[in-house]
């Protein structure tokens, strides 16, 4: 074991999660790829969790972020005026809102998912004047109070360490064979049912840590018109869904709806630096000056980065790449599945956001563990990490984006052909 992984190791709170999935010190990453002190390369299918859909230290991110600290730009600023953040407003509703004929101001509620999760649940609060939170099983929406509220998990509510109150949890797309829209509907219809009318429901359109499972669009729908009739504000949280992960900037644009509140962060700075918004209709724009605020919702070197990942989005060459690739990848994991039925496999997701559910327990660890030691990181998702989850840059070539799958499958066949030592 290195010096550096020892001392890691030695000082850092057992808390600590993804060094022990890959438990090697990295010192270099660039693009789609990793290295660590030893000098052995990795294609990173991970991606930060999503945090860097362009991929690690992007040229043209990186030399305006150069030259912006050079420059002596401003570093922090609260909520004060700066060039950065009126720049990155302006090309975000030039190059995002105003062509796809959204409107919506943008709060700064602080700098991570969990942050902009806890302002759109105060804000529908607020704005209503209910308080509860209708949200679904399998749902993650961050690891604050507020958020832990809304997120299915056993173990990460229970960290909470009290009760976890005010919201209802009901069945997402598929949870069970019936019609969960049709369930959910007749408990708001019902007055003897418990649940009252909230104040909003909170939705992934893909879900991430709860397994990749991928509504349907004619349920999105469904659940936009559930809201709309009993008054109810929709809450997308877009943090990992977003940003182009799942073949669209926002995952929820092929679904044609319009959440009232949308949470956004992870690959909104394009260059894994913290950076969070919080989307609201103008008219639940209702907050005092302050009235929820954080010392670092001015991010400005992230505004700078962030500023600089939207000339991706200039025009549709590179959301028609998205989808060009995601149908290799699609093809792939279904390919295995058919190839491999011992795994009792299952594809699940959209987009670059996809994987492979197993029946056999402990399979997809398995797969993680035996690709990280092929020079592939990929990690697992699901209440049982029952999914092996694939996650690459963006913008990956297509011979690594290969490269990549051609690992995975020798993992697989590999535990499939001898399955007692591995």
């Amino acid at each position: 074991m290195s010096k550096n992984l020892d001392i890691i190791n030695n000082h850092e709170s057992v808390v600590r999660s993804y060094i022990r999935n890959f438990p090697t010190v990295f010192t270099k990453a660039k693009d789609h790829k990793m290295w660590n002190e030893d000098g052995k390369e990795y294609l990173d299918f991970f991606s930060g969790a999503g945090a860097l859909n362009y991929g690690h230290n992007n040229d043209h991110m990186k030399q305006k972020l150069v030259d912006y600290i050079m420059s002596d730009g401003i570093t922090h600023s609260l909520d004060m005026a700066s060039t950065a953040k009126a720049e990155f407003l302006q090309k975000f509703y030039d190059v995002i809102l105003h062509p796809r004929n959204l409107d919506y101001k943008v709060m700064f509620p602080g700098p991570t998912g969990t942050n902009t999760v806890e302002s759109a649940l105060k804000l529908a609060r607020k704005v209503t004047g209910r308080t509860d939170i209708i949200s679904f099983t399998g749902g993650f929406h961050g690891m604050t109070i507020g958020a832990l509220s809304v997120t299915g998990n056993s173990m990460k509510r229970q960290g909470a360490g009290i009760p976890l109150q005010n919201t209802v949890t009901m069945a997402y797309d598929n949870y069970v064979d019936h019609d969960t829209l049709v369930y959910l509907e007749r408990f708001l219809e019902d007055k003897g049912s418990g649940v009252a009318i909230p104040a909003a429901m909170i939705v992934e359109t893909v879900q991430g840590e709860g397994g990749i499972n991928a509504a349907r669009f004619e349920w999105l729908k469904q659940i936009e018109e559930i809201c709309r009739r009993w008054g109810i504000l929709l809450i997308v949280d877009e943090v990992q869904a977003g940003i182009g992960r799942t073949g669209t900037f926002f995952s929820f644009e092929a679904a044609g709806i319009k959440p009232d509140i949308i949470c956004l962060s992870k690959s909104l700075s394009g260059y894994g630096l913290p950076l969070a918004v919080t989307l609201i209709k103008p008219e639940l724009d209702i907050w005092k000056p302050g009235e929820h605020n954080g010392t670092f919702r001015g991010n400005n070197h992230a505004f700078v980065t962030a500023t600089a990942a939207l000339d991706f989005w200039m025009d549709s060459s590179f959301e028609e790449e998205i989808h060009e690739k995601s149908e290799i990848i699609y093809s792939f994991l279904e390919d295995i599945v058919e190839k491999y039925p011992e795994i009792n496999g299952e594809v699940r997701g959209r987009g670059f956001m996809v994987g492979i559910a197993s029946e056999v327990e402990g399979f997809s660890s398995k797969v993680t563990a035996r690709c990280f030691e092929l020079g592939l990181i990929m990690e697992t998702a699901g209440p049982n990490d029952e999914v092996f989850k694939l996650f690459p840059a963006l913008n990956i070539p297509k011979e690594d984006l290969q490269r990549g799958l051609e690992i995975i499958e020798e993992s697989v066949k590999g535990l499939v052909k001898d399955p007692v030592t591995n």
